[in-house]
């Protein structure tokens, strides 16, 4: 296993059996250059050498003189760009909260332990990490420019992939979400979270959404000619709603393509929907659904005011955050925001979508509790369109093989 024998590890955790236990479990694994320390002074000594400085530290959360909070916060100062995995005693939400803290900070983090360690769970946490490595190399720290924004735009390199949704009681194809993806000349296939923040940051979001977009409607209007009567969803920005034009250019796109509006949703972010001055927005969001186009309020439950927007916008579609619904049937505080989010869209009378629907196990919660659409990798993962006809023929073999919509046992 040699890429364990050189992954350099640090175990930190003020209880010195700890530390021999997680060693010794390391030891069996193949990962023999370990080092331990039993409190966080110490252990950033450690990182502040190069010859000491480890890939992966194991990071216990609730440690006296410096909790592992704090150490985290060390960490961003010192600009770790190591991999952490928490081991602690702690309940699940505590090690959830602390988990979004450490993304929060941009520290790569696949996994969390409980106490007392399993070491398959750990076992499978680190063979995820390696996984992670091969497939994304150090060099996707490569930080990209405004400018090379822009020539992606300008030379078309931005190309659209397509996530299925599926209806969970039928299988049946309802369609497809647009996530956009860089072909970068020399550095491959580039992920929106390395290039999107930028285009925010730099007002390039709304020429980089217009793209996407004409794209799309372009896209949808072939698949409706060929009798694949897709409902086409793309995500909108603010940046987007800003301006009274959007709304005739989209109704206009449609209109070239021969495509009724009722194929096309436009997906509004939860926490990006209205701002103080909501009236541009609110008049392009109500004129499109007077024109018969879906709005889809995605990633609900992630922002701030989710009623309020319920309340103020023609919404038709509700789309239940991946955060709640990827192992909500075994975490009691995911099953209660689930619930209370797909009793709510159900009670207003629109579509409800799960997202980060990753296993058998999310699909049978959703089948359970009459969710009206599912979308994640359990499904497939976001295909270009050339591949979209040959995974239709084999989701619709899959369904009938593996029972997914059969009525369950009583």
């Amino acid at each position: 296993m040699d890429s364990a024998s050189k992954t350099k590890i640090l175990i930190l955790d003020d209880d010195t059996f700890m530390l021999k236990l997680l060693s010794r479990m390391l030891a069996k694994l193949g990962y023999t250059a370990v080092t331990t320390c039993d409190n966080g002074s110490d252990a950033l000594q450690k990182i502040d050498h190069a010859d000491t400085r480890p890939d992966l530290i194991l990071l216990d959360l609730n440690m006296p003189d410096m909790d592992g909070i704090e150490f985290v916060r060390y960490l961003v100062d010192r600009q770790y760009h190591g991999q952490l995995i928490l081991v602690s005693g702690e309940d699940e939400r505590m090690l959830r909260t602390a988990e979004k803290l450490v993304h929060a900070h941009k520290i790569p983090m696949p996994g969390y332990v409980h106490k007392p360690v399993d070491p398959n769970k750990l076992s499978e946490i680190l063979q995820r990490l390696e996984i992670e490595t091969s497939i994304h190399p150090q060099s996707s720290d490569k930080i990209y420019s405004a400018d090379d924004i822009r020539s992606a735009i300008a030379n078309q390199e931005l190309v659209n992939y397509y996530q299925p949704k599926v209806s969970v009681e039928t299988g049946d194809i309802i369609g497809v979400e647009t996530l956009v993806r860089w072909h970068h000349p020399q550095d491959g296939v580039i992920m929106p979270d390395r290039f999107i923040h930028v285009a925010e940051d730099n007002n390039l979001i709304d020429d980089l959404t217009r793209f996407v977009l004409k794209q799309a409607i372009i896209q949808a209007g072939k698949w409706h000619r060929d009798g694949q009567t897709l409902r086409v969803s793309i995500n909108v920005t603010m940046e987007n709603l800003a301006s009274l034009d959007f709304q005739d250019m989209v109704v206009n796109l449609v209109n070239e393509n021969n495509l009724p509006p009722q194929k096309i949703v436009i997906e509004i972010t939860e926490s990006q929907v209205m701002g103080s001055d909501a009236r541009i927005p609110l008049e392009i969001l109500t004129r499109l659904r007077l024109k018969r186009f879906h709005l889809s309020i995605d990633d609900f439950g992630t922002g701030h005011s989710s009623l309020a927007q319920l309340r103020d916008i023609p919404f038709n579609e509700l789309k239940i955050d991946q955060g709640f619904v990827h192992r909500a049937w075994q975490d009691d505080t995911l099953r209660a925001i689930y619930d209370a989010s797909l009793a709510m869209g159900k009670q207003l009378g629109m579509d409800i979508v799960a997202e980060g629907v990753e296993d058998r196990d999310d699909w049978e919660l959703l089948r359970q509790t009459g969710c009206d659409m599912a979308q994640g990798n359990f499904i497939s993962r976001p295909l270009l369109p050339a591949d979209l006809l040959r995974w239709m023929e084999e989701w619709h073999t899959r369904v009938r093989a593996e029972a997914l919509t059969a009525s369950p046992a009583p």
